[in-house]
């Protein structure tokens, strides 16, 4: 065998949490200096792809959920235009299961590019839904990719009975486990697991690989972390390229074939703007027909704010959480309303706002459920959610809570000191109407530390909307130079 026969170079560039962000922005750096969007992204794929030899595209989940384009088609843009951009395989992320799982194995037909998970199973007769994992033959190097999603997809699945997932990182070690044990050979010479679990889960699960599967690379999503560089645990190479389409990351490696590792690499992670490569025309056009249907449909005013409202940070009290939860708290006769800072998908809105901006910064149309529970369960509730572990950027089940409430928390002794509602403590004995979207109901023991038994004792649910979404888009309609502002309610000691 030759020297180059034996070592092989390879460039794989690698995005995650894409989140339907398809258009390039202006950054205000300099005059004409625009970053990110699917036109730079694909251009800069393409300038790879001619420049070097054995190139390959991954994206480690959650394309789907973010934009208007999104939203309107369900997705099925967001597979045409990552179609165009041709990815040489992609892993679940939990976003890609927001339409539904029938919706979803709908959008994986529409794909040309094969997307692997090996952990989500029909749960009665123990089959796996997606191809587990895929071996590709570049330049005569086989290379195996494997997926592996995050626990947040068994919380949307909870509504799909006949659908299951390992949660444990000690079960999704054994499932890559299991793969490399029955398809693993020789042959393959690099091995690379496509994770959507979030980067400190990534690293747990290095640790947990067992050497002789050879697994090399980890390259993961959903946490949405920048690095400077890669960590590397066990051996294994573990990275990630932040969120969207600003930028994207690059690995520079070379493969020995004799003992199926890396012997070197390079990793950057690259701005994804005019200076990296030019826009892609064709793909502008083919974004462009999506987005003149949405903007004939969407911007439209429909509301105007006092001023510009922020949620600047997922893991605190803002001012655009406070806004829709108030909004949502006029509903019916009710004490809470806990909105999850996540369901809010932007740092910022109006002065003035067109049906676009909102559906983009509140994209989900999750029914709300009310319950009726002790102040026992609401101030359990609320130890649960305030408590520091709760606070971890990218990891937080964060909450926003409506007008009156007064939550302090002593961190020191890990203690909710105070909990009252219109200046009333809460009071044990006393029933108190609480409100919350289909999924943190579906996830309340994760969410709100309380169990489905305990929500429902004192009394039946009830759907107080459909449709959270239409709900915001009336109130907005009808009400004008709306404001909101940040009032402490939670007061962190």
């Amino acid at each position: 065998m030759t020297f180059t026969e034996r070592f092989k170079s390879f460039t794989i560039l690698h995005s995650n949490d894409m989140h339907g962000d398809f258009l390039a922005e202006a950054t205000g750096l300099a005059e004409g200096h625009v970053i990110g969007g699917m036109a730079l992204l694909s251009g800069y794929i393409n300038k790879v792809r001619q420049e070097e030899k054995n190139v390959l595209f991954v994206i480690s989940g959650d394309m789907l959920q973010g934009s208007t384009i999104d939203v309107e088609y369900k997705g099925l843009s967001t597979i045409e235009i990552m179609n165009y951009l041709a990815p040489d395989v992609v892993t679940l992320g939990n976003h890609e299961l927001d339409y539904g799982l029938p919706h979803l194995l709908f959008l994986e037909k529409m794909a040309n590019f094969p997307i692997v998970n090996a952990n989500l199973y029909i749960k009665k007769y123990n089959k796996r839904l997606m191809n587990p994992y895929i071996i590709l033959n570049v330049d005569g190097f086989d290379i195996m990719f494997i997926g592996i999603i995050t626990e947040e997809a068994l919380k949307t699945l909870k509504r799909d009975s006949g659908i299951g997932t390992f949660v444990g990182l000690e079960d999704a070690a054994s499932e890559v486990g299991k793969i490399c044990n029955a398809y693993k050979n020789d042959d393959i010479d690099l091995t690379v697991i496509l994770t959507h679990i979030g980067f400190e889960e990534d690293k747990k699960l290095a640790a947990l690989l067992d050497p002789e599967w050879g697994v090399d690379m980890i390259i993961g999503g959903h946490s949405h972390t920048f690095l400077e560089q890669p960590a590397e645990v066990n051996n294994i190479l573990i990275a990630q390229a932040g969120v969207g389409t600003d930028q994207i990351g690059r690995f520079d490696i070379v493969v020995d074939d004799d003992t199926n590792s890396i012997v070197e690499w390079k990793w950057q992670l690259l701005p994804v703007d005019n200076n990296l490569a030019e826009p892609d025309t064709e793909i502008e056009k083919l974004i462009a027909t999506f987005k003149e249907d949405v903007d004939r449909k969407y911007n439209r005013l429909i509301g105007r704010l006092a001023r510009k409202l922020t949620h600047p940070k997922r893991e605190e009290e803002t001012e655009l959480g406070n806004l829709f939860a108030d909004i949502f708290a006029q509903l019916d006769r009710l004490d809470v309303v806990f909105v999850a800072s996540g369901a809010i998908r932007g740092t910022e809105l109006g002065p003035p706002v067109t049906l676009s901006d909102l559906k983009q910064i509140f994209p989900y149309e999750d029914p709300l459920h009310k319950f009726s529970v002790t102040g026992v369960q609401l101030t359990k509730i609320f130890a649960h959610i305030m408590r520091l572990e709760n606070r971890i950027p990218g990891e937080s089940e964060y909450l926003q809570v409506s007008k009156g409430v007064e939550a302090v928390y002593r961190d020191a002794e890990e203690k909710l000191e105070s909990l009252s509602i219109n200046g009333q403590p809460v009071q044990d004995d006393k029933h108190y109407t609480i409100c919350m979207d289909g999924y943190r109901f579906q996830n309340s023991e994760h969410t709100l530390g309380i169990t489905h038994e305990e929500l429902t004792k004192l009394a039946d649910p009830k759907v107080v909307t459909t449709s959270c979404q239409d709900v915001v888009e009336e109130y907005f309609s009808h009400h004008q130079n709306l404001d909101s502002h940040i009032e402490g309610r939670f007061v962190y000691k």
